[in-house]
């Protein structure tokens, strides 16, 4: 039994976009009855879980309202949380990181623990409420649990950072690198955001994983990325926050180098495009149009194992 924490039950957990995205997909009932299981603390095996990463994705907002994914890196431990309503990250920004001076007391924060080797991940959204030398202290107002499809498992093995210092490049679209890596990605991290004071209770940031079989991110040039979204917990964090925010960030790994890549983009939900159709699974689409890449070359101090692949993506999928 759950003693450390109590279930969030009044005011609603979803905002007016939310609801609206649920409503237009037909899952209104079963969202709300699902939302039951957030709660505004943590229960004690999501505590435990934290402190076991040993990473972290942040979602934060930029000086310039701009949303987006970041990572923050330690040995298991340095996310932990000595209450059930306060998570605190230590850990040094990476090289890159675009959220690295964007801190501040009261600033909304959005965070997702995920464990690629076993498929876990929980989450949480709150305020930060101090910075002491670097360490984030998060006080959480909600936290819920995600099921592991379309995760793909993969195991990372720590590495010394790069004799090299990390480089860092800006640009307004893809260069041929970056759109052979989101031609073949299976995962990426996306930040959004409600912040306006009508969203009430469910006021906050969003930091979500988005997996699929190589491929599913579509790039149709420089400037425009499409994408699958299936069908998942019918929360619709991300997509309620993008119909009334569209401002998106989202952030792509290379497995292989380390190398981080940042977009920052608005989106447009398709509803009812036909070209859905040409993305097996798709419910809808999102199209991103991109107008910042950022690449942080080796800044990602893993390597990782070879993937396997989740198994909504087998072949009979």
């Amino acid at each position: 039994m759950e003693t450390s924490a109590h279930m969030h039950r009044s005011p609603s957990p979803f905002h007016a976009g939310e609801a609206d995205a649920q409503r237009r997909a037909g899952v209104s009932d079963v969202a709300q009855q699902r939302g039951r299981s957030i709660r505004d603390s943590m229960p004690d095996q999501h505590r435990a879980f934290f402190a076991q990463l040993p990473f972290i994705v942040l979602g934060g907002i930029d000086e310039r309202g701009q949303p987006w994914p970041s990572l923050r890196v330690g040995a298991p431990g340095f996310v932990s949380s000595p209450d059930a309503r306060t998570l605190r990250i230590a850990g040094a920004p990476l090289p890159g990181d675009p959220l690295h001076d964007a801190w501040r007391p009261g600033a909304l924060a959005g965070g997702l623990g995920i464990e690629l080797p076993t498929r876990r991940r929980n989450r949480v959204n709150g305020v930060v409420t101090s910075i002491d030398r670097g360490v984030l202290a998060l006080s959480v107002e909600q936290s819920f649990g995600n099921c592991p499809q379309y995760i793909q498992s993969r195991t990372p093995v720590p590495v010394e950072p790069a004799a090299r210092a990390a480089s860092v490049t800006c640009a307004t679209g893809l260069d041929d690198a970056d759109r052979a890596l989101l031609s073949h990605a299976d995962t990426f991290f996306i930040a959004t955001g409600a912040t306006a004071e009508s969203a009430a209770a469910a006021r906050g940031l969003d930091v979500s994983h988005r997996g699929g079989p190589p491929g599913f991110v579509r790039v149709d040039g420089p400037h425009q990325l499409t994408v699958p979204d299936y069908s998942g917990n019918h929360f619709f964090n991300t997509i309620g926050n993008l119909l009334v925010e569209p401002r998106a960030g989202l952030l792509f790994i290379d497995f292989a180098s380390g190398d981080l890549l940042y977009v920052a983009a608005r989106a447009e939900v398709l509803w009812d495009s036909p070209d859905a159709r040409t993305f097996r699974g798709a419910r809808r689409l999102v199209r991103f149009h991109l107008h910042e890449v950022r690449r942080a070359a080796r800044a990602l101090p893993f390597r990782w194992s070879a993937v396997q692949y989740s198994p909504k993506f087998r072949t009979d999928w």
